[in-house]
C-alpha cells in the first residue's frame, strides 16, 4: 500500500486457497486414496511448507523442484513453494535419472522435493546436483534430507510475509518431449490465474463442485481440473494411478461432477464389462484434451459416459480452444471456440494471417501464454507472430482451419505430416478410417519409407478384445475406404504405444525403427 492511497489490488491463488480455509475449514480440500485433507489442513500445511523454504534461504523466484508421486503431499509442496515466492517445477516419474539431471541443472533448481517413487534416483543425483543445496524426503529417510512429516509437524501455519506479482513466474512445465528434447515452458502467476477462472466458468465448477484427476500432477493437462476446482473452492479427487475400473467405481462412490481423461483412457474405460451398470449420473462435465478424439469414440463417450463432453484442443505454451456438450450436434468435427480469455489465427507458408476455410498452422494469443521458454531465447523467438496490433501470438506447429463459422478444426501436426509421392497425407484422417473398423481399439498411423513413393503409412493397431480379424483383413478393409495417397502399406498390432503423460502417442519413436533400417 503507498502513503497517499489504495494498492493495486490483485488475488493470487495461494491467497485465495487460504480464503477457502478461513470460511470453510472442514470441507474436503483434497481426496487421495485414504488421504482426506480439510481445506483448513491443507492451507495450513501449505504455510508450513512455505516458512520451512523461506527458512531453507529460499529467494523470490527461486526454483524447487518436485519429485513426487500424485499425493495430498505433492500439492502442498507445489502450493507451498509458490505461497514463499518460488516458482515449482514439477518433474515426471517417467524420466530416467540422466534426463532427470539434464531438467534440474536447465531449471536452476535450488531445493528439491522427493517422495518414495523417486528415491533411488534421487540418491544418486543428491551427490552429483552441487546446485541443490536442500533436498526433502516424503515417504523414506536418507541421510542428509529434511523429513516432509518433520516439516508439516514442526514449522508454523502462519502466513509468510510474501508479496506476489502478476509476471512472476509461478512454475515451469517441461514439454513432453514428443519432437525433441524437454523445453521448460515458464508460466506466471498471471497465467495461472487465467487457466484457474476461464475454464471454471467454460465448464461450469463451482464450490460444490467434486473433480477427479486421472493423471500425473505433475502434467500441466492435469492442471485443467486442478486449478479450477480450488480456485472454486470445490473438492480435488486425485488418483494416485489410473485403473479404468477404480474410475468408474470412484466417479459412482463420490458423485464426481468433473473430470478429465486423455482419449486413451476413455477407451479403457468403454472396454470395461461393467460401465452399463454403473451409475455416473453425478457427472456434469468430462472432458478429453492431450491428443485428438476420434469421432466414433467421442460418440460412444457421449452416450455412455455422459452427454456432458467437452473437448479441448490446446497447447502448453499458451493457447486452448473447447467444443462444449451443446455444439456437439452442428459441431461436432470441430475442436469449438476459443476458451474465455484468448484469440485464434491461421497462418500460411508466408506468414501471413489467412482467412476462413484455409489451411494453415494454427497461433493462439491470450492471458495464458507462457512468458518464454526457460534459457531458450532462440526457440522463443521462433514461435512468435505478431498480428497488426503488434501483439506476440504463439505459433503452434499444428494445422488447422476456421470454418465459415469460426470454430476450429484440427487437420493434424505438422511434423506428423506425411508425405507420399508429393502429396500432403495427414494421420488423423487416416486414424479416423482405421479406428472405425470394429476389430481395431485403438490406431496410430506413421509414415514410413517408401522407395517409389518416398514416405507410405503403416497403421500401427491395438486390437479390441476378441478381435477376430488379421492385420491383413484390416488393411484390406481400411484401403478400400481410403484415397490412393492415405493407403496403408501395411498393419502391425501392438500391445500399446508408448505415450507421454498426457496420453499422447510417441510417433518419433515409433517411427524410429523403420526408418533406421532404411538407413543401414
Amino acid at each position: 500500500m503507498t502513503s497517499d492511497g489504495i494498492d493495486d489490488a490483485q488475488i493470487y491463488l495461494p491467497d485465495l486457497l487460504a480464503t477457502h480455509a478461513r470460511h470453510y475449514p472442514d470441507k474436503s480440500a483434497i481426496v487421495c486414496g485414504d488421504q482426506n485433507r480439510s481445506w483448513g489442513d491443507f492451507a495450513a500445511n501449505i504455510n508450513r511448507v512455505a516458512n520451512f523454504l523461506i527458512a531453507a534461504g529460499l529467494r523470490k523466484g527461486d526454483r524447487v523442484a518436485v519429485m513426487m508421486g500424485s499425493s495430498a503431499e505433492m500439492l502442498e509442496c507445489l502450493f507451498g513453494t509458490v505461497r514463499a515466492g518460488g516458482c515449482v517445477v514439477p518433474l515426471s516419474g517417467m524420466l530416467t535419472g540422466e534426463q532427470l539431471e539434464n531438467l534440474l541443472d536447465d531449471c536452476d533448481a535450488r531445493i528439491a522435493f522427493v517422495s518414495a517413487e523417486f528415491h533411488d534416483t534421487a540418491k544418486t543425483l543428491k551427490g552429483r546436483m552441487g546446485g541443490i543445496g536442500t533436498w526433502v524426503a516424503s515417504g523414506f529417510e536418507e541421510q542428509d534430507m529434511d523429513l516432509l512429516p518433520d516439516i508439516l509437524r514442526t514449522y508454523p501455519d502462519t502466513t509468510p510475509n510474501v508479496r506476489h506479482a502478476t509476471t512472476d513466474a509461478f512454475n515451469i512445465i517441461y514439454s513432453s518431449g514428443t519432437t525433441g528434447l524437454p523445453k521448460g515452458i515458464v508460466q506466471t502467476h498471471r497465467a495461472r490465474l487465467h487457466w484457474a477462472f476461464s475454464n471454471a466458468i467454460e465448464m461450469g465448477f463451482g464450490s460444490d463442485s467434486r473433480a477427479l484427476t486421472t493423471t500425473p500432477l505433475y502434467s500441466n493437462g492435469t492442471w485443467l481440473m486442478m486449478l479450477p476446482v480450488l480456485f472454486t473452492g470445490g473438492t480435488l479427487h486425485v488418483m494416485p494411478t489410473f485403473d479404468a475400473g477404480e474410475f468408474l467405481s470412484t466417479v459412482s462412490r463420490e458423485r464426481i461432477t468433473h473430470t478429465f481423461m486423455v482419449p486413451a483412457q476413455y477407451i479403457l474405460v468403454l472396454d470395461r464389462p461393467e460401465l452399463n451398470e454403473t451409475d455416473l449420473g453425478s457427472l456434469q462435465a468430462v472432458l478429453s484434451a492431450g491428443s485428438p478424439l476420434r469421432q466414433d469414440t467421442k460418440r460412444e463417450i457421449i452416450s455412455r459416459i455422459s452427454p456432458g463432453l467437452y473437448e479441448l484442443y490446446g497447447f502448453s505454451e499458451g493457447f486452448a480452444s473447447m467444443l462444449k456438450p451443446y455444439q456437439h450436434e452442428e459441431k461436432f468435427d470441430t475442436v469449438g471456440t476459443p476458451v474465455l480469455g484468448f484469440e485464434v489465427r491461421i497462418l500460411g507458408e508466408d506468414g501471413n494471417e489467412l482467412p476462413r476455410g484455409q489451411t494453415g498452422e494454427i497461433a493462439g494469443y491470450g492471458a495464458g501464454m507462457m512468458k518464454e521458454y526457460n534459457k531458450r531465447d532462440e526457440q522463443t523467438a521462433e514461435l512468435i507472430w505478431r498480428d497488426d496490433r503488434g501483439r506476440s501470438f504463439i505459433r503452434s506447429g499444428d494445422i488447422g482451419l476456421l470454418d465459415e463459422d469460426g470454430f476450429l478444426k484440427i487437420v493434424d501436426r505438422k511434423k506428423d505430416m506425411i508425405i507420399s509421392g508429393g502429396f500432403n497425407v495427414f494421420p488423423a484422417d487416416v486414424e479416423e478410417i482405421v479406428g472405425r473398423h470394429p476389430c481395431v481399439m485403438d490406431v496410430t498411423v506413421i509414415g514410413i519409407p517408401h522407395e517409389k513413393w518416398g514416405e507410405s503409412c503403416m497403421a500401427l493397431v491395438i486390437p479390441a478384445r476378441d478381435a477376430d480379424a488379421t492385420p491383413e483383413d484390416i488393411q484390406s478393409w481400411a484401403n478400400e475406404r481410403l484415397a490412393k495417397t492415405q493407403r496403408l502399406a501395411g498393419v502391425e498390432f501392438r500391445e500399446q504405444f508408448p505415450r507421454n503423460a498426457l496420453g499422447k502417442v510417441l510417433k518419433k519413436e515409433l517411427r524410429a525403427p523403420f526408418w533406421n533400417k532404411a538407413a543401414t
